[in-house]
């Protein structure tokens, strides 16, 4: 659970979001510490208490923690193979910067194994255990695969709705405990709370990776339990779902199987609704001229508060108008161009192109500005303003 108050008052010099940026006491914490490592092979212990004394002397940052949120992502630290996917990469970096400054969130980007042995999928967990540990004010780590778009600028996440647990991830109670199957939830895009839990859990989680001298025996483990899983090794999704299978009263109340809406989706049964989505949303501002009011991007969340009254309808989830919170393009691997077999290769690169004009546009109508072709990058039109003028002060 969160650990500070965020209505607690302060009064300090402040400067960027509210928050002390030019103090740091020099009182001990756990950054004097000589034995703290940022490695994923050495445990971090008591990080509960040691995170609240870094913020009892950071007032500023205390006072917002519970709701603060660290975005992580990143990439291979080597060109890409394929040529179009250094471009891909760049476009879906800018698409989460875009995402994290409508709403006030810090973004850190890692292109570096921060461990020799835990590539691929595995690169993920040393970063997020670092995340944690320089980022004390934040209450939240949000760790988005590269290839995971954000498609619905405004929507921010229920984080009353997760109060009682500590990590929240795409996934299907059905599928895991009745069906045993190692797509029961998808570990590319995860909430991880910033506390000793998750601290725990990372360890455990880790543990089944290749810094295990039994990460032969884990994938076996994995293949005999998840009959459907495709491939011999450990795999950090499997191993999430594992741990969830075998230790459910350790787990399960702590983690939040969000299926409600789209934390993440499969791009395939998405991607082709982006025009239609669309549609109905200008046919919304049709009747409600308060969302076609030009407006500061700094008060975008206002007017995604105003948009829900009129989304009860779409519901959420697969077959909803909603525009979804991220895509996510599973299987394309833009950058090794090695995309599932089961794809062609152009509908992926397709596919992520119009996410990402589809996203962008959300972000470009703030500027000005609008892609008319969603597979057209290069061409832009300007918004007219339709804001009728018997509504407004002039």
């Amino acid at each position: 659970s969160a650990i500070t108050d965020p209505s607690s008052a302060v009064s300090c010099k402040e400067s960027g979001f509210g928050v002390n940026l030019k103090s740091d006491p020099k009182d001990l914490t756990f950054y004097d510490d000589p034995e703290l490592s940022y490695s994923i092979e050495k445990p971090v212990k008591n990080w509960d208490e040691k995170r609240k004394k870094w913020l009892n002397h950071h007032p500023s940052f205390a006072a917002g923690a519970s709701e603060r949120i660290v975005v992580v992502t990143g990439s291979q630290p080597k060109p890409c193979k394929n040529p179009i996917g250094d471009h891909l990469l760049l476009r879906s970096f800018k698409n989460k910067v875009d995402y994290c400054r409508i709403h006030g969130y810090d973004i850190f980007y890692n292109n570096l194994l921060l461990h020799p042995k835990m590539g691929s999928y595995w690169a993920k967990l040393p970063v997020v255990k670092a995340a944690m540990l320089t980022h004390p004010e934040a209450e939240w780590i949000w760790w988005v695969d590269s290839d995971a778009l954000f498609t619905d600028m405004e929507f921010k996440l229920p984080l009353q709705r997760y109060k009682n647990h500590n990590l929240v991830v795409h996934g299907w109670p059905e599928l895991i405990y009745d069906k045993k199957s190692w797509t029961s939830l998808n570990a590319g895009v995860f909430l991880i709370r910033n506390c000793q839990w998750s601290m725990d859990l990372i360890e455990t989680w880790s543990n089944m990776g290749p810094i295990s001298k039994d990460y032969k025996k884990w994938g076996e483990i994995q293949r005999s339990t998840f009959k459907d899983k495709l491939f011999p090794e450990s795999d950090d999704q499997t191993a999430l779902i594992y741990l969830l299978y075998k230790h459910k009263e350790k787990y399960y109340d702590h983690i939040y199987l969000e299926g409600e809406f789209y934390f993440e989706g499969y791009w395939v049964e998405i991607f082709g609704r982006y025009e239609n989505t669309t549609e109905m949303y200008l046919e919304i501002e049709r009747g409600a001229a308060e969302l076609r009011r030009r407006h500061a991007e700094k008060v975008s969340e206002q007017y995604g508060a105003f948009r829900e009254e009129y989304l009860k309808s779409a519901g959420n989830g697969k077959g909803s108008w909603r525009r979804p919170l991220i895509t996510h393009f599973t299987g394309c691997q833009p950058c090794n161009g090695d995309h599932n077999k089961m794809y062609d290769g152009e509908s992926c690169w397709n596919g992520m192109v119009k996410a990402l004009n589809f996203a962008d546009n959300q972000v470009l109508r703030k500027y000005g500005f609008i892609h008319p072709d969603l597979l057209d990058s290069s061409i832009v039109s300007e918004v007219p303003f339709d804001y009728p003028a018997d509504e407004g002060p002039w």
